[in-house]
């Protein structure tokens, strides 16, 4: 049987390394051979089970070392770790003592002041509790909506308070001296239409002084069409007024009053309606039949019977524009007190009568006035009033105050 020449036997027999050559030669390779064993005794060999069991090799490091990782950092780290963290803590202190200060600060003001909803109270400065302790603020700015002022409110009035000193501290509080103040207010032009009584009328700017007033008035039933300039200046140091002027009710196209006694003022025909009139016969004969009227008008007598017998001289009598310009310079108000019906005669309500002569000027004026007091402050002090201005939005006030105190 052949073997296979790519397979190695490793059968070996026992006396391989005793076998001598007959001839008593030593092969010395064999003598290696014997020494060095066969390679794949220890390949083929099965592990002892008593060996120790495999287990990963630990790559963490002590875990003492990691305890103590803090205890290896230098003294000037540390130090600087524990500021940082005594700081955190007192600015933490000091916003929360500084929000309880102005929360309790607006309680106060609200009380003292009458107010219906609390003020905005904003202390400036950092650190506060430093201020605090020293009993004295540096700066301190109010914000208080909606503060009544006679017949109206005031939108907005801010101020900012300057060296504000507290009396008894924080935390026995008996009030405060302001060393100065300064803020402004707002008169809303918004707030001015919904609170005037006259929710038709609208108010708007019309230069650095001076409001415009155009929308409707209800009288006797009949909603006229209003218009007034209001000129805004100070009333002293602590209030402002509006001087009302160019007041006129259009009842239409028919006729409008201007309330007053000059020879401007009263009930006239508009320029529309005196033009109109020309033509229609039977009111210009109404007109002539009223000896007031005649008089007023000028005409003589004669021109006046000629007129009412032909059409032709009536005509020719009223076809001038000089006539229209006398009618339109006639008082209706004074001839109507006597002949109430005239006014019905030209198209015009008679109960628009009384309810005219009622709107006087002054009761005019009066209900668009602008004008308004500042309230009045808790504690002593001036706070006086600095200029005034008119705004698209609004009337601005600026303010100033010294020496104001105020106790709880």
């Amino acid at each position: 049987m052949r073997t296979t020449p790519h397979r190695i036997s490793t059968d070996r027999p026992d006396n391989v390394y005793e076998s001598r050559p007959v001839d008593g030669y030593e092969n010395p390779y064999d003598e290696l051979a014997a020494l060095a064993g066969n390679p794949l005794d220890e390949f083929l060999h099965e592990a002892d089970p008593d060996d120790d069991d495999w287990s990963p090799p630990n790559h963490r490091r002590n875990s003492r070392r990691k305890r103590n990782r803090f205890a290896g950092l230098p003294i000037a780290a540390k130090v600087v770790v524990l500021l940082l963290v005594v700081t955190a803590f007192l600015g933490l202190g000091d916003r929360w003592a500084l929000l309880y200060t102005e929360h309790e600060a607006a309680a106060k003001l609200k009380d003292a002041m009458h107010l219906s909803a609390a003020p905005e109270v904003d202390i400036d400065g950092f650190p506060f509790l430093t201020q605090a302790l020293d009993d004295r603020l540096d700066t301190v700015r109010l914000t208080v909506p909606d503060v009544a002022a006679d017949r109206i409110s005031l939108a907005k009035v801010g101020a900012t308070a300057h060296d504000v000193r507290i009396k008894g501290g924080l935390l026995d509080f008996k009030g405060a001296e302001i060393g100065s103040m300064d803020g402004e207010v707002l008169l809303s032009f918004d707030d001015l239409n919904r609170e005037l009584g006259a929710s038709q009328v609208t108010f708007t700017a019309r230069g650095h002084d001076r409001v415009i007033a155009r929308g409707t008035l209800p009288v006797a039933g009949h909603d006229l069409r209003v218009a007034a300039e209001a000129r805004i200046q100070r009333s002293g140091d602590h209030g402002i007024s509006t001087r009302i002027g160019g007041m006129r009710l259009d009842i239409g196209d028919l006729a409008t009053y201007r309330p007053g006694t000059g020879p401007d003022e009263g009930l006239h025909l508009s320029p529309k309606s005196a033009a109109r009139l020309r033509h229609e016969t039977d009111k210009l004969k109404a007109l002539f039949r009223v000896d007031a009227v005649v008089e007023r008008l000028g005409v003589p007598d004669s021109a006046v019977r000629a007129a009412l017998r032909n059409e032709r001289k009536l005509a020719e009598l009223t076809g001038s524009p000089h006539f229209v310009k006398k009618l339109m310079k006639l008082n209706l108000i004074d001839v109507a007190m006597g002949h109430p019906w005239l006014l019905k005669k030209l198209g015009l309500d008679p109960a628009l009568l009384d309810g005219l002569t009622e709107l006087t000027r002054p009761a005019l004026a009066d209900r668009l006035s602008l004008g308004f007091q500042l309230p009045k402050l808790p504690g002593t002090g001036d706070v006086r009033l600095r200029d005034v201005k008119v705004e698209k939005d609004g009337i601005r006030v600026r303010l100033s105050g010294v020496g104001l105190t105020f106790d709880k």
